[in-house]
């Protein structure tokens, strides 16, 4: 077969490829990462690249203007190969997988940790040593190599059933004597059951880390975890290089079923993962073989993904994963480079579209402990609400799409340096003022950015209830190929590359994105004959740093209009759970509680569902008497 270099600008990244190969396929086996929200199937027009050099064959497609067609831009997704290439990715066509600092995201998770007793669970890691010094063996005591040390560690915990792998007693005899009989094993229990996953020469109790893991559709936060204090070392937060394959989990699960699609996804989870825990540990100063778990919330499709678990029929009515209840595996199975003894715990799912995330998240807040009424709403690409107290759990999801996580917008970008985070914009003149986080030059807008701007946008005037831009004659309005945007920042005044804008399409993306969440909630909240009235706290969980204004949040008709102080905001409660749960038997076991209680409500199937979201295709809503305190002209 005849091969093709492609080289991709500005990467500067070449590759040689099969003739008939698309741009989009060249570009994934480069690790150039190109937007194809709709997974290489050339419906969503995101994979625009231009061609500077070459012949490519693309099928027809209503996606592309005469002016772009003109400009050589083609569809990565549908250009076959027939020549070398030069091909440049446009900013539009990128995905930003720059990684996020690591400050951001631990003050998240130290100002949102609950102060509730009832919240605080017994100190017992996911895997823990224990320092052994040995009696020898005599005449008198001929026991064992390996009864020894499981007599010695019965004797510190009574009544443990203990195990262990060959690979760990093969050279066990001489380790034990050339370490004078002193030595540290390091376990994991699961039920009643301990495992001794590794034996060590001499004392390393100080040297026991863990990693917990938030696996989302679009980013992936961690944090590099003490497990003998307790004690956040450092955290990182990157987007989630499977975006390339898909911007949501139905995409994703399509693009398994090609060949090596599976495979592909796997590996771009797994080699994000590794790359962050090798910064992680190096800053720390922590060799990898003292990473001995790793645990990951997420939801039921990354989980499969990471795993390498087909997830085709979580699409497929009636809708059922291949497992909620993950097995405890070694870490190394799944890919990632830890210890090669390490353990790999999920977090357990509830169903197809409510999985471990959301366990971990029920188990941070605590909803499944209130004595009042509560409702959990998790604002991501797939979102999640959660309602009920101590007696019930109901959950259901709803496809939002990434929009407020800053993904498939022009100027999106996640809650990281220089993202716009607040806006206030003066009547009239349509100046802007924001507030970015770190108070760095702005880069772009993050969600809760969002949120704020399309409020004042309303309350200016500058937008009609349908999310069009009306025709103002102002500077920061202007018509591109006969699309109306408003300009937050100038290129002068920010780090971008261009005018920092929001465009009629984002503002389309960010309303279909609020709509499918509040439609999602209410129609819950009503299925259970309640109404947001009978709700006394709305936990709040997302992307979104802390800067959340619910009064815009409201206003655009993503939140319900209720007394502002029964909003509790608690940032990336999967991770904040996942936390919980490395460092406590109790709240693992409180988790699998929580998943098996959780009733899941199929909204697809639910008669009105599709009138309620239609309903709330507007700003705030097309029925205002749901908001009564927004009062917009």
């Amino acid at each position: 077969m005849e091969k093709f270099k492609v080289t991709f600008y500005p990467d500067n990244k070449t590759i040689e490829v099969e003739k008939g190969k698309t741009i989009l396929s060249a570009a994934i086996s480069a690790g150039v990462c190109v937007n194809s929200g709709c997974g290489g199937d050339g419906v969503c027009g995101r994979c625009k690249v231009i061609l500077k050099k070459g012949k490519v064959l693309m099928q027809p497609t209503g996606l592309l203007s005469r002016e772009e067609k003109d400009r050589g831009v083609y569809l990565a997704c549908l250009s076959a190969i027939q020549s070398d290439l030069e091909v440049e990715i446009p900013s539009e066509s990128r995905v930003d997988f720059e990684k996020l600092g690591a400050k951001t995201e631990i003050e998240e998770i130290e100002l949102a940790m609950p102060s509730s007793e009832e919240e605080k669970f017994k100190f017992f890691p996911l895997t823990y040593k224990l320092y052994l010094e040995l009696c020898p063996p005599d005449l008198d005591d001929k026991i064992s190599d390996l009864e020894r040390v499981y007599r010695e560690i019965k004797r510190i915990q009574e009544g443990v059933v203990l195990r262990t792998s060959i690979a760990n007693i093969r050279d066990l005899g001489e380790l034990l004597r050339s370490s004078d009989w002193k030595i540290t094993v390091t376990l994991t229990k699961i039920n009643i059951e301990a495992e001794i996953i590794l034996i060590e020469p001499g004392n390393t109790l100080d040297k026991n880390f863990g990693l917990c893991f938030d696996i989302g559709t679009t980013t992936i936060s961690g944090q590099l975890v003490n497990l003998t204090s307790g004690k956040i070392l450092g955290a990182k937060a990157v987007y989630n290089k499977q975006a390339s394959f898909g911007s949501d989990i139905i995409a994703r699960i399509l693009y398994a079923r090609k060949p090596e699609g599976l495979l592909q996804l796997h590996r771009a989870v797994t080699e994000e993962m590794n790359a962050m825990i090798q910064e992680l540990t190096c800053q720390h100063g922590i060799d990898l073989n003292d990473i001995t778990c790793v645990l990951c919330a997420g939801n039921t499709t990354m989980i499969h993904l990471l795993l390498r678990i087909d997830p085709a029929y979580i699409r497929k009515e009636p809708y059922v994963p291949v497992a909620n209840f993950l097995p405890v595996s070694r870490a190394v199975e799944a890919g990632i480079k830890i210890n090669p003894h390490g353990i790999l715990f999920c977090s357990p799912g509830v169903a197809s579209y409510v999985g471990g995330d959301v366990t971990s998240g029920i188990l941070f807040c605590g909803l499944n402990h209130k004595k009042d009424l509560s409702i959990l709403i998790d604002i991501g690409t797939n979102g999640e609400i959660i309602l009920g107290d101590k007696e019930f759990l109901i959950a259901c999801a709803a496809s939002a799409g990434p929009a407020f996580e800053g993904s498939g917008l022009a100027c999106g970008m996640r809650a990281g340096k220089g993202a716009i985070q607040k806006v206030k914009i003066e009547p009239g003149s349509l100046e802007v003022k924001y507030e970015t986080i770190g108070d760095a030059a702005p880069r772009g807008i993050c969600g809760s950015g969002y949120i704020d701007l399309i409020a004042q946008m309303l309350e200016c005037g500058i937008l009609d209830k349908d999310g069009s831009i009306k025709d103002i004659k102002n500077k920061r309005i202007r018509e591109v190929e006969r699309k109306r945007e408003f300009t937050v920042v100038f290129k002068e005044d920010s780090l971008a590359l261009s005018d920092i804008i929001i465009t009629d399409l984002d503002i389309d993306n960010l309303k279909r994105a609020k709509a499918a969440i509040y439609s999602a909630a209410s129609v819950l909240v009503r299925h259970m004959n309640l109404d947001f009235t009978k709700i006394e706290t709305i936990f709040i969980a997302g992307g979104f740093g802390t800067a959340i204004d619910i009064d815009s949040a409201v206003k655009i008709g993503l939140l319900p209009d209720l007394d502002r102080k029964r909003f509790v905001f608690i940032g990336n409660s999967s991770l904040a759970g996942a936390y919980k749960m490395i460092l406590s038997r109790e709240a693992r076991e409180k988790a699998d509680q929580i998943a098996c209680g959780v009733t899941y409500f199929e909204l697809s199937v639910e008669p009105g569902y599709m009138d309620e979201y239609m309903a709330a295709l507007f700003f705030p809503h097309t029925d205002l008497t749901k908001f009564p305190s927004v009062g917009l002209a």
